[in-house]
């Protein structure tokens, strides 16, 4: 089955650094207010989350602030844009808060017949549990099929939170890691990756994959 997938992303001209994207997040939601939705944040209101996949994203795109929004997140981010006019506070830093363009997308999410080439960036695909069998890994070629059997997976997380059932299985392959880093997220140390990889899907650019992809991490773009 295949099906047709509605992205906005809405880039401001806003400079910010890796750690300021969840206070772009928090200046956001303050901006809305009372009448936010839990789309902006995934929080029910009782110290629980909201565990689907998340429909509004924020993110860092070529050094400068920009929200991803997916299905009914493209539908209610007018709730923010309307009432952004206002100098927004990110942490201790006021700035405007504008728009340098906006870009609307339909993707059809199906199997191709030849596969897409991506770029995924700052992309987290190892827990505690296949961290140390990508440590124990004795070679890249190990390594590689560690990572991307986690990268199927996190893409059938998507798929699975769009409600999109495919008739085929899909195919990938890691074609380049170009980056790995530490960073540290609520005082853990993660693993942060850079590639390169192809697979015969078709999937929106812009959209985050795996861990943290509401605030930045597993940005996927086509190359």
């Amino acid at each position: 089955m295949e099906k047709s997938i509605r992205t906005l992303t809405v880039f401001y001209d806003i400079a910010i650094s890796p750690r300021e994207i969840p206070l772009f997040r928090g200046a956001v939601i303050k901006t809305v207010g009372e009448k936010v939705s839990l789309l902006y944040h995934n929080h029910t209101g009782d110290d629980t989350y909201r565990y689907a996949y998340p429909l509004i994203q924020y993110k860092r795109l070529n050094g400068k602030a920009a929200i991803t929004c997916v299905e009914e997140g493209a539908e209610i981010i007018g709730q923010f844009l309307s009432e952004a006019s206002d100098p927004i506070m990110i942490g201790e830093r006021e700035t405007n808060c504008d728009v340098a363009h906006v870009l609307s997308d339909k993707t059809t999410v199906r199997i191709l017949e030849e596969s897409a080439q991506y770029h995924l960036y700052h992309w987290l695909p190892l827990n505690s549990k296949n961290y140390q069998l990508y440590q124990k890994a004795e070679s890249m070629v190990e390594k590689i099929g560690i990572l991307e059997s986690v990268l199927a997976g996190n893409i059938l997380s998507f798929l699975k939170g769009m409600d999109i059932r495919l008739d085929e299985k899909f195919e990938l392959h890691i074609t380049d890691i170009i980056n790995q880093k530490t960073v540290r997220y609520k005082n853990v140390r993660l693993m942060a990756f850079d590639i390169d990889f192809k697979a015969n899907i078709s999937l929106p650019s812009y959209i985050g994959i795996g861990k943290n992809a509401s605030i930045g991490c597993g940005v996927l773009t086509t190359k």
